[in-house]
């Protein structure tokens, strides 16, 4: 199930070898400036293998970019520490966190940083580690991982670090050797690896391991092999082997029924966090829950939103509160409600079908969209988008680069759309960064971006535009046309690589011998024959004239919609389509 990297052994001839006095004995251990090395071997190790990584991706989808976004968050940690000279470990190892923190991409990449951040507070306050204290780290490491995210799923990179942490434990309580411990600490990485398709049914109906779990086992074998004396080429921790245009399919996040959506952020202090984040999370559903002895962000589903608020007011002071009916949010969407057409005026505004750049500029919140393609960025500034964050389907932008663009406009208060569901938790990650008031609406599309921007009222305040472009972005539905990579088997549906596939709403669910073909079933699917609006973004391998032809076929088959053709140029994904 997983290849792993051939050994140097010590007799070989080879130009990887260092020339250091290592491996280490029982006992010794590493300083600041030897945690340095030991991390930029890892990130170059896995800067080499990003492209295998991108190639786990359950869909087989060209843009499976978890390689790609462990390897770039690797390198913002290591380029934190370029050049100190401290010796502290304590020290080196809190600025990996903050690296990483700020160059997280992805749903990997967050919960990586969220693991090196673990292991600082786990070795807090030594100015040399042994072996043991090292492994000490990673058992800290796992904790902080899984308490990141509430429901935590077995089969993925948080089962790979709970097992690591113990391998590593249990090797270092035998022998307190870095190369003995790092050796065992691989060895469970890989086999921890290697079970993933028995805990987590898609990765067996894939036929491939867990992609996050596999670059932690990456990072760890990197390590490893500096521990035993190779030279991994540091210099090569500068990605030249990373592919920059790759990028993942999407993250499902679960909600709970009806009753409110109640969101808040909890500042103060003098609190056990795992005790105030039980008592919340026991109050409601689709509890998220997170922060520290200082500041706790929640994101709940309850029936009585006074009672989580009484509670925490007794404990500090609230930020960022909104509180959603989603009861009435379903009820609007059973009656049909849909957002207007891409071409109408934002909320707000009437008698245009732009939103001019200065209203936009003069308004009190900034909206931050994630677009990739100049025909996309193109009409997400039309609408009135405040900065445009390039990035999508061909690179996730990274926590300092979203954090960069919320500090650059002069409004206070920002609304980011992430536009795909594995920059999420890049852009929530934001809101705990900066002094300015943010608010995420989750959007997971492009088409669900757009819906999102249209429901923008520049007359509502933070939290009121936040609960309708969320209600609107929901409303819209989402099929995409790409070709596999791969081979796979995603639960009943066998693709050979080079097929036409089709996702709706990130769920790859047809595939056919042409586009047209697969369209079709998408459009069945997305029940296009009851819709109002069509849009059809057109880019990949598309040119003007094919997407016209298909433009004027759509309509022929579907005579009661409106269909509207935009040149989209994103990239990989031939057609994008939404219907509403």
């Amino acid at each position: 199930m997983i290849e792993r990297q051939k050994d140097t052994s010590d007799h070989e001839k080879s130009d990887n070898k260092r020339h250091a006095p290592l491996p280490m004995g029982p006992g010794e251990a590493w300083d600041g400036q030897d945690l340095k090395r030991a991390f930029g071997a890892a990130a170059a190790w896995l800067a080499y293998n990003a492209e295998a990584i991108n190639a786990l991706n359950v869909f087989p989808v060209p843009d499976g970019d978890t390689g790609t976004n462990m390897a770039l968050t690797m390198q913002a940690a290591v380029k934190q520490i370029d050049g100190s000279p401290s010796h502290s470990a304590h020290e080196i190892a809190r600025a990996i966190s903050h690296g990483a923190l700020m160059g997280a991409r992805g749903n990997s990449g967050v919960i990586l940083s969220q693991i090196w951040r673990g292991f600082a507070e786990g070795i807090e306050g030594k100015e040399k580690l042994t072996a043991r204290d090292f492994a000490s780290g990673l058992v800290t490491s796992t904790a902080t991982a899984y308490r990141a995210v509430l429901k935590p799923v077995e089969g993925t990179i948080l089962t790979v670090i709970k097992d690591t942490g113990q391998g590593a434990f249990k090797a270092a309580s035998v022998l307190n050797s870095y190369a003995y411990m790092l050796r065992e600490t691989a060895l469970a990485a890989g086999e921890s690896v290697a079970t993933t398709p028995q805990l987590l049914d898609k990765l067996r109906d894939a036929g491939v391991v867990d992609a996050g779990g596999q670059g932690l086992f990456v990072i760890l074998d990197g390590m490893r092999r500096y521990a035993e004396g190779e030279d991994l080429e540091l210099a090569g921790a500068e990605l030249a082997h990373v592919p920059t245009a790759e990028l993942n399919g999407g993250v499902h996040v679960e909600h709970g029924d009806y009753g409110y959506c109640t969101n808040f952020i909890l500042v103060g202090g003098g609190w056990d966090f795992d005790e105030v984040r039980a008592r919340i999370a026991s109050l409601g559903e689709s509890a998220v829950i997170v922060g520290d002895e200082h500041i706790v962000k929640v994101h709940i589903h309850t029936d009585t939103p006074g009672t989580v608020l009484n509670y925490v007011t007794s404990l500090g002071s609230l930020r960022q509160i909104s509180i959603t009916d989603m009861q009435e949010q379903h009820e609007e969407f059973l009656q049909g409600h849909a957002g207007p057409t891409v071409q109408a005026p934002a909320a707000g505004l009437q008698g245009s079908g732009r939103v001019p750049e200065t209203i936009a500029q003069q308004s009190s919140i900034a909206v931050l969209a994630v677009a990739a393609g100049q025909g996309l960025v193109k009409v997400f500034r039309s609408m009135g988008a405040t900065a445009i964050v390039e990035g999508g389907q061909t690179m996730n932008p990274s926590t300092e680069e979203l954090l960069r663009a919320i500090e650059s406009v002069p409004q206070n208060e920002v609304i980011i759309l992430p536009n795909n569901g594995n920059i999420i938790l890049t852009a929530t990650q934001t809101a705990n960064l900066t002094r300015k008031r943010v608010a995420v609406v989750p959007t997971e599309t492009i088409p669900s971006g757009m819906s999102a921007l249209i429901a923008f009222n520049y007359d509502a305040g933070l939290e009121e535009n936040a609960a309708a472009m969320e209600s609107a972005a929901k409303a819209v539905e989402t099929g995409e046309i790409t070709r596999a990579v791969r081979d796979a088997k995603v639960e009943d549906l066998q693709v050979k690589a080079g097929d036409i596939i089709g996702l709706l709403n990130n769920k790859l669910v047809t595939t056919g011998p042409s586009r047209e073909d697969v369209a079709w079933d998408l459009l069945s699917r997305m029940e296009a024959q009851e819709r109002e609006l069509i849009t059809v973004y057109w880019g990949g391998d598309i040119t003007e004239q094919q997407a016209q032809t298909f433009q004027q076929q759509v309509r022929e088959r579907f005579e009661e919609a409106e269909v509207e053709l935009v040149a989209g140029g994103q990239p990989f994904y031939d057609y994008i389509i939404s219907v509403e």
